[in-house]
């Protein structure tokens, strides 16, 4: 099923909730009966008093009112429903001898009026291109839902202190129209954390544009971050919109900005001072009113050294810098990382899991993660698609991501890392040693960091380090 498709079937499931006001019972009673026919939930009030306080006191998706009405009258339930309801649509019915107030009726903001007799097939019509309508902006709203709770600040998922401090820098910086530099290795979530500055801002309802320039070669960067006219080089069928221009109002997101060769550098430059860019082949300028959001894995201080990025271009786009630090230096958010990815992947899958095993979790814990929370993302979705029988164990990791070598002599595990087969069917008292080793190479011999390390108080892992210290006593002599 194409993505239209999948997106129609979803709008043609949300039921619209009819309210229907007509004095006359029979007539309110044939016209519910026949919305009813073609999938509609219809509710019926015999007077516009009655009407007022369901308008008021329930939901509705469309209201249906008959214009004239003794006490409350169709105008009435139309400002009623504006104000109680401002998303539901309203169809005012009338008789031939009261056009005029039917276009009075349009200019409050009904949706459309019908003359009675009414005709069956007009009514489905009509209701049918309001309920349309409606599912659009509830489809809007969920799908703004969504953007909110996956791209706001607790879609930036992190417990440790480092994380806390980024959060609230977030906040901080989200509310204003700063430029932000976000430096981070690959994999760290620059883009995520660039979403959520946009999905908090101001600048919510209009566009997120991403660019990555590493991507694009440096004959065409220009023309997709400025646009181009017909003509303007060789190639140029057409006139071409640019990036900076699709992100007006909202933000653009320049991606491995530390690509960007000098030459685009100043033009950059001068976008940022003047607010204006100018088309390939054009000299006119245009004003823009987008917030530029940059991010980069390398040093570009480094760079502005070296000559190869301009100093007063990189203090342009550093007004608020952001450092994601990688995954190895939050270890201790990795656990809750694995959680909220294998949640998002079982629900997208539709294939449930009863949990992680512990010593899963430590292996996860161990390894240092190279590609850092866009390579933890993948690790989950292995173990979850490759499973077969519900609980997520060290065989369902990764080969790279289990370090895995024993030493015959003592018992100790060696530093090379062979594949997940070679601790299937050991001990766990021998999984569970390796892991409590490694840890405490990770962390420098620091009992407590370790023990947050693994999960387990440090009385526990003083416990079980005199235990192997006791072993390997009795092993000696």
């Amino acid at each position: 099923m194409s993505a239209k498709d999948a997106t129609e079937k979803d709008l043609a499931s949300i039921v619209i909730r009819i309210l229907i006001i007509d004095d006359d019972e029979a007539h309110a009673q044939a016209v519910a009966e026949s919305l009813e026919r073609v999938g509609c939930d219809c509710k019926i009030a015999t007077s516009g008093e009655q009407g007022a306080k369901l308008i008021e006191s329930e939901t509705a998706d469309i209201v249906i009112t008959d214009l004239k009405m003794d006490g409350v009258d169709g105008l009435s339930i139309l400002r009623t429903a504006k104000d109680e309801l401002p998303d539901a649509e309203v169809i005012v019915l009338t008789g031939h001898g009261s056009i005029n107030s039917a276009v009075t009726a349009m200019q409050l903001g009904a949706y459309t009026y019908l003359t009675k007799p009414l005709d069956i097939s007009e009514l489905r019509h009509a209701v049918e291109k309001a309920s349309t309508r409606v599912r659009l902006m509830r489809r809007n709203a969920e799908l703004h839902r969504r953007l909110d709770e996956k791209f706001g600040f607790e879609g930036v998922v992190g417990n440790s202190p480092s994380m806390h401090n980024i959060i609230e820098k977030l906040k901080n910086v989200a509310s204003t129209n700063s430029t932000v530099l976000i430096e981070g290795e690959s994999g760290t979530g620059k883009e995520l954390v660039a979403r959520a500055i946009h999905q908090n801002s101001e600048r919510k309802s209009k566009p997120f544009v991403p660019l990555n320039i590493s991507a694009l070669p440096d004959s065409i960067l220009e023309s997709e971050l400025f646009g181009h006219e017909q003509g303007a080089f060789t190639g140029a069928v057409g006139k071409r919109i640019g990036k900076f221009e699709h992100a007006n109002g909202g933000t653009l997101f320049l991606d491995e900005v530390g690509e960007m060769p000098m030459q685009t550098q100043i033009k950059l430059l001068r976008v940022l001072e003047d607010r204006k860019i100018a088309r390939l082949g054009n000299n006119e300028e245009i004003s823009l009113n987008v917030r530029l959001v940059a991010a980069t894995n390398a040093d570009l201080l480094e760079m502005v050294k070296q000559g190869s990025f301009r100093q007063d271009l990189y203090y342009r786009l550093s007004v608020v810098k952001i450092e994601l630090p990688p995954l190895r230096e939050r270890r201790g958010d990795i656990p809750l990382l694995t959680d909220h990815f294998l949640k998002e992947l079982s629900s997208q899958y539709g294939k449930p899991y009863e949990g992680i095993s512990r010593a899963a979790r430590r292996a996860l814990m161990a390894y240092d993660w190279p590609g850092n929370i866009r390579q933890l993302k993948n690790a989950a979705e292995r173990m979850l698609v490759l499973d077969t029988d519900g609980s997520l164990d060290l065989d369902d990791l990764p080969e790279e991501i289990v370090p895995l070598g024993v030493s015959e002599g003592d018992g100790s595990y060696s530093s090379d890392r062979s594949g997940a087969d070679f601790l299937i069917g050991r001990p766990f008292s021998e999984v569970e040693r390796y892991y409590i080793e490694r840890a405490l190479d990770l962390a420098d011999g620091k009992r407590e960091e370790a023990a947050k390390m693994l999960g387990i108080g440090e009385r526990t892992l003083y416990r079980k380090l005199k235990e192997y210290q006791k072993q390997k006593e009795e092993q000696a002599s």
